[in-house]
């Protein structure tokens, strides 16, 4: 039902729009008890494997909502009855920004994929504050997506992090350094060692400032698809000595592999079925190179249990999705999950984490 009414009614309309429209009835149906309970009843996957425990956070399953749909907390309550195990929330920014122009986000149906230019629109870390605190306790776990504001230099760009890291932090269970995004002018030489490393530094005495005499809550870095091989060993070997918690593979490619939209030359990070292979391999990647000293959440081209899977078996704990979800609807968690689960009984598998690594 709901690939007719996305084919017939859904596509035909603004893809921003339609997110829009989207982010409102969740935010509603959310402050609605009785609509909450529907939703969860229909939607939410029955799980039976034990959950997963990482960064002392406890995980219903592996597939959480990776960031860019809820940019600025508003529907926390309504995704997790749709079954996502945590959800990540922004790009978050210090201070309020619309992001580029519209149109800024392209449908490709013909390659299962996303375009889009957002560039970080953000409602600004007070406003993220006020709703991630006006829904607490949060029924999952969430993750704070950091950004910086578009106008502020690369050099002071650790000040951003920082801020939005302390604003945030009794609010998020788990924050990740977004230095990875296409759109945002120059943010990915910050992958770099130029500016990684004291980043890393800054946002390590941050961490264990805001945190006190608690055990910091983790902190994990997105990365781009598109870093060579030698880029992405540099960019591990800083992780691992600055103790960060793990990695996100990965962020929108800016290639575009075998399309075949008419909005295939629009400028923006590619999502979906067509970065699913290449995210895969970087996975394994990491998982090899950094001797399992890094937790990994794979995300990209995720759109059933078969890629969910592959994410895993290639060596991540946890699985993000957003296009998967776009195109699948609203059973998408529920159909995934229980698939896998199904999937891990034919083989023998009674916990999540024997799954990870097993390639």
């Amino acid at each position: 039902m709901y690939d007719v009414l996305y084919r017939h009614l859904l596509s035909r309309f603004d893809a921003e729009r339609i997110h829009q429209r989207t982010l409102d009835i969740l935010e509603t149906v959310g402050s609605l008890p009785l609509a909450l309970n529907l939703l969860q009843h229909q939607f939410s996957p029955s799980v039976s494997a034990a959950p997963i425990k990482l960064w002392g956070l406890e995980f219903r399953h592996p597939l959480g909502l990776a960031g860019g749909l809820d940019k600025d907390a508003r529907c926390l309550p309504a995704l997790a009855a749709l079954g996502f195990s945590f959800i990540e929330v922004g790009t978050v920014t210090p201070q309020p920004q619309p992001g580029n122009r519209r149109p800024r986000l392209f449908r490709l149906p013909e390659d299962q994929a996303l375009i889009n230019r957002m560039g970080f629109p953000s409602a600004g870390m007070v406003a993220v504050r006020k709703g991630l605190e006006r829904q607490m306790p949060h029924p999952v776990p969430v993750f704070v997506s950091l950004g910086k504001n578009k106008n502020t230099p690369l050099a002071q760009a650790v000040s951003d992090y920082v801020a939005v890291l302390a604003h945030l932090y009794a609010q998020g269970d788990a924050f990740v350094v977004n230095i990875s995004s296409p759109n945002t002018p120059e943010l990915r030489q910050l992958q770099t060692r130029a500016y990684l490393d004291s980043l890393l530094a800054d946002l390590r005495v941050a961490l264990l400032r805001v945190a006190k005499d608690a055990p910091p809550k983790p902190l994990l870095i997105k990365i781009s698809p598109d870093l060579s091989l030698a880029e992405l060993d540099e960019l591990l070997e800083l992780a691992v000595s600055h103790q960060v918690s793990g990695i996100i593979a990965t962020n929108t490619t800016t290639t575009r592999p075998n399309l075949h939209s008419r909005y295939t030359g629009e400028a923006g990070g590619l999502s979906g079925l067509p970065l699913r292979q290449r995210s895969t391999a970087i996975i394994e990647h990491i998982r090899q190179q950094s001797s399992n000293q890094l937790a990994i959440i794979g995300v990209g081209g995720v759109f059933d249990a078969a890629d969910m899977g592959e994410k895993m078996a290639a060596g991540a704990s946890l699985v993000q999705a957003y296009t998967g979800f776009i195109y699948r609807g609203p059973s998408f968690v529920r159909t995934t999950v229980e698939q896998l689960q199904a999937r891990m009984r034919e083989s023998g598998m009674m916990r999540y984490e024997e799954i990870v690594g097993i390639n």
